[in-house]
């Protein structure tokens, strides 16, 4: 039998050269299924590996020439004047114990669809939308099942945030950049000015480097500044996660920007803390570097598919 097509005459397809086809079809897609696969190692392994390419870095988390900038000074001003070791004290006896309400996570970033950060320079979106940018930016870097619990991580992590939100909480004690209490503030805390008003620094006992605290006693037993950080790694913990301890450190310490960014409070640092370090500022370009003032396509998103 002959094929006609368009009016020009076929001959019968070679059964041999047929399957010959066949075979190199599939040694092409597993040569490309390993390239692809070399190449997002190599992607996860590159220190340069930069997620937003439309921002340089210095652009993040830019103080001075911002048009958010006064937004984000009345913040600080609140903040730094008001959390004082007997406020945080206060408020970690009074989210102690959970129970107040019972929600799955995706209802828990529902709600935070409203509500967008005074303190971030970086971006006015939702953090609904930026819990999605950052989850989406790790598991473009690290695809493996086996970093499932990494992906998960960035879709939570300022999920702390609905204290504000849902509870009421003003948010000089929920968000921005985090530091210990009942002890000197550092130099290095953005807008570090605005100590001069903190009752904390009327007391000498609190403003020497190491303050109620002892030389490497463990960051965990700092008494941090209050906010979203510490709220959800206590539920976390409360709830018995199953999350590994790195996923701890970084919903703990993310904003704990002078420790992870400028090698701050050193001094308080065990050998945990030291070999969990590395797995913060790994975070950390996720959560800063991934934001934009555009809203990630939620259609598309993996993290909004229902099974």
């Amino acid at each position: 039998m002959r094929i006609i097509e368009q009016g020009v005459q076929h001959k019968p397809a070679d059964t041999k050269s047929h399957l010959k086809s066949v075979e190199e079809w599939q040694e092409y897609k597993e040569e490309k299924a390993k390239s692809e696969a070399e190449k997002a190692k190599s992607e996860a392994e590159d220190s340069s590996w930069v997620i937003n390419s439309e921002k340089k870095e210095e652009d993040f988390r830019n103080y001075s020439d911002n048009p958010r900038l006064e937004r984000v000074r009345n913040f600080y001003r609140e903040n730094h004047e008001k959390q004082t070791l007997e406020f945080v004290l206060k408020m970690e006896k009074k989210y102690a114990n959970l129970g107040r309400m019972e929600m799955g996570v995706w209802e828990a970033l529902e709600l935070l669809d409203t509500f967008v950060d005074d303190s971030d320079p970086d971006t006015n979106l939702s953090q609904m939308q930026h819990a999605l940018q950052t989850a989406e930016a790790v598991r473009k870097k690290y695809p493996g099942e086996e970093y499932d619990w990494y992906h998960l991580t960035g879709l939570i992590h300022d999920m702390g945030k609905f204290l504000s939100c849902v509870y009421g909480e003003e948010q000089w004690c929920v968000v921005g950049d985090t530091f210990p209490t009942g002890c000197k503030h550092s130099k290095k805390i953005e807008f570090t000015e605005f100590f001069v008003k903190n009752p904390d620094t009327k007391k000498p006992e609190l403003q020497t480097e190491v303050g109620v605290y002892q030389k490497g006693c463990g960051l965990d037993k700092l008494h941090m500044s209050y906010g979203h950080d510490e709220y959800l790694y206590q539920v976390c913990v409360q709830n018995k996660s199953k999350l590994p301890i790195q996923a701890l450190y970084m919903i703990r310490y993310h904003s704990f920007y002078p420790w992870h960014n400028e090698g701050e409070y050193m001094q308080f640092c065990n050998k945990t803390d030291q070999n969990m370090l590395k797995w913060v500022k790994d975070f950390n370009q996720f959560d800063l570097y991934s934001k934009s003032d555009e809203p990630p396509n939620v259609r598309n998103c993996p993290f909004t598919t229902k099974n």
